[in-house]
């Protein structure tokens, strides 16, 4: 049976009793709820309602309440007859791919949004919502570590993925903020596990470097690593020669170093978050065994898979025990903690910045490259480089407050 539809349009300052207000109009009337909406922004409310009324009915005293009401409450209101066919178009739009771009920066600008919104509007794609995931406390207390992030929620037909990924990634350059684009969909709140590479990821530093510089041979190792880590050195080869010149190192120097390492920023956050929030955490690695299970211990991380580094009578040999840690064996242990845990790649978070890393970033659902050389920062999926670790949370969807709640809900600390 056909209908008569109407758009009721409320603006003005925030009143908590404000749908009941409107909804106790609406009662007494023969109207159904087609669909509803509300949004606080700033102690501005904003509350859109589209009613259906039986066809050739008269709307003259559903108009009359509710303009009364709003005059009672100093509200704005707009009624307006909306056409059968843009509702199907409506019903049709929330029909199509959905998408998120979280922005991330130390401040955002309105150049900032000026040039994404740009990008969105160019692709066709339309803005549903738009929020602020960031709080804004930190930097009162701790300015170098301020952080701020606006999410949009888009809709629409996307032809070419490839080419706003790449407009973005361009926009990311010259603004020096991050730009994340992905698919929403059911998984994005619904990772179950993320894998972390560990040196320069976890920690800001690469542990083999350290212990080269104990041993005499930093520049040496210090230059293959970097090598490396760029996708110019097969991984496995490279390794093995670092490793090498460690021979005859003191083992004792082992714990000074792990004594010292430089746990990255919002890395402690964010792994206290989502172990709340019953994520399982791993460390895969192709750094050393030994300072994968210091930080497991000192950050609760659930698995550590690292290389064995053989000491005999004290000394570091210049080898390592078993089978190599390279790109591929970081991706064959994510599928099988995966596979452990029994959830799909689709609910794995994989991090890290080397070449080695793109194998694990590229099956996971969610692969971030984080602080990364430029080969893996434009081969990523998603990529982070001006904020810390726990800017991943934002990927996630969840907002400072929301972390805020939960934390105070389980009485831990962060």
């Amino acid at each position: 049976m056909r209908q008569d539809l109407l758009l009721i349009s409320v603006m003005g300052a925030e009143r908590s009793e404000l749908a009941a207000a409107f909804m106790s109009v609406l009662a007494p009337h023969p109207v159904e709820i087609r669909d509803v909406g509300q949004a606080v922004i700033h102690g501005q409310s904003v509350l859109g309602i589209v009613v259906a009324l039986p066809a050739a009915s008269d709307s003259a005293p559903i108009l009359k309440d509710v303009l009364f009401r709003a005059h009672e409450l100093g509200l704005s209101v707009s009624c307006e007859p909306m056409a059968q066919a843009r509702w199907q178009e409506w019903v049709t739009r929330q029909l199509r791919d959905r998408y998120i771009v979280t922005l991330l920066a130390r401040r955002l600008t309105a150049r900032d949004l000026a040039r994404v919104t740009a990008i969105v509007a160019r692709h066709g794609l339309r803005i549903d919502a738009m929020r602020r995931l960031s709080g804004g406390l930190i930097e009162e207390v701790e300015p170098e570590r301020a952080r701020s992030s606006v999410e949009l929620s888009l809709r629409g037909d996307l032809s070419d993925q490839q080419a706003i990924r790449a407009e973005f990634l361009t926009a990311s350059g010259e603004l020096g903020i991050d730009i994340a684009f992905q698919l929403d969909n059911v998984y994005r709140r619904n990772r179950r596990l993320i894998c972390f590479d560990m040196d320069s990821t976890l920690i800001e530093t690469e542990v083999i470097d350290e212990l080269a510089r104990h041993a005499g041979v930093g520049e040496e190792v210090a230059g293959i690593t970097e090598r490396a880590m760029r996708g110019e050195l097969d991984f496995t080869e490279s390794f093995r020669r670092r490793v090498a010149l460690l021979e005859g190192l003191d083992a004792k120097v082992l714990a000074a170093v792990a004594d010292a390492l430089p746990i990255t920023e919002g890395a402690e956050r964010l792994v206290a978050s989502l172990k709340r929030l019953g994520y399982k955490t791993a460390i895969l690695s192709g750094g050393f065994q030994y300072f994968g299970r210091r930080l497991q211990q000192r950050l609760g991380i659930d698995y550590v898979h690292a290389n064995e580094l053989e000491i005999v009578s004290g000394q570091v040999t210049g080898r390592v025990i078993g089978e190599v840690v390279d790109g591929a064996r970081k991706a064959a242990l994510l599928r099988e903690i995966a596979a452990t845990e029994r959830i799909t790649l689709d609910q794995v978070i994989a991090v890290g910045d080397g070449a080695n890393d793109l194998p694990m970033l590229s099956i996971a659902g969610l692969g971030i490259a984080f602080r990364a050389k430029p080969l893996v920062r434009e081969s990523a999926e998603q990529s982070l480089s001006e904020l810390g670790l726990d800017a991943i949370l934002y990927l996630l969807g969840f907002t400072d407050d929301d972390l805020a709640h939960a934390h105070d809900q389980q009485g831990g600390a962060s």
